[in-house]
């Protein structure tokens, strides 16, 4: 008799399988053309449009339905997005649904994945190496800072790394750094439902609904240190997630 949960899995990594194979059909000829475009103009938009689209059109394919709630509340113009991470699904679940220009810091290692570091490297996304040098998080924060005064919307996740079971691990200091510098609103984000449909260290991807709720955005001239900033904006998140796993 079959194994369920055998099954199960099995049906969730030929989702996965599905769905690299639905953005890898879409993305390739695309690029012939979107990539050309995009140097020879040195415009990034047609490449974002495209490359969004791609993103939103394989999850409903595989079963994955996104649900946004008070998107209302994201400023026109420069922003800094920050999410809670906890599971690969974020950044496609999350990022093609954001307006304008949108930049994201991303491990250097996802810059040498053919087509996609390509890809991302002509979208002006931001490499973090994890060296952990005062020069590298100086590069890094320059080049977000020269973003945010382009009006780009710029994601983080602030905790650096994936939750293994949702809750929020503690927030990295950079990103509030660059916060209170740069002056940005900071728009707080819960996702839930990814932790399920995608943990971490899995490749069998289950069907279902992920829900993104944008809190009220959060000025950094209003507060007096790093630390206060990072408490409220950590505090908006918690709320979001808690609040559906209560």
């Amino acid at each position: 008799m079959p194994d369920p949960q055998k099954s199960n899995a099995m049906g969730g990594v030929i989702r996965s399988l599905v769905l690299v194979l639905i953005w890898t059909v879409l993305a390739v000829p695309s690029a012939l053309v979107v990539f050309p475009w995009t140097l020879i103009t040195r415009d990034t938009r047609l490449l974002l449009r495209v490359g969004f689209w791609i993103t939103r059109a394989g999850l409903p394919l595989v079963g994955v339905r996104v649900v946004l709630v008070g998107m209302e509340r994201l400023p026109r113009g420069a922003a800094i997005v920050m999410a809670n991470h906890s599971s690969n699904l974020d950044p496609p679940a999350l990022i093609p649904v954001l307006p304008g220009r949108v930049v994201m810091y991303l491990k250097e290692s996802l810059m040498r994945i053919p087509v996609l570091g390509y890809a991302l490297r002509l979208a002006g996304d931001i490499p973090v190496r994890r060296d952990g040098t005062v020069e590298s998080a100086m590069a890094s924060s320059a080049a977000a800072q020269r973003a945010l005064e382009q009006g780009s919307c710029l994601v983080i996740f602030p905790e650096g790394t994936r939750s293994r079971d949702g809750s929020l691990l503690p927030f990295k200091k950079g990103p509030f750094f660059l916060a209170m510098q740069s002056g940005a609103p900071v728009v707080p984000v819960s996702i839930v439902g990814t932790t399920r449909l995608l943990s971490k260290g899995s490749v069998s991807l289950k069907s279902g609904t992920v829900t993104i709720t944008f809190h009220a955005p959060i000025h950094p001239p209003a507060y007096v240190s790093k630390e206060d900033l990072m408490e409220a904006v950590r505090s908006a998140i918690a709320s979001g997630v808690n609040s559906a796993t209560s």
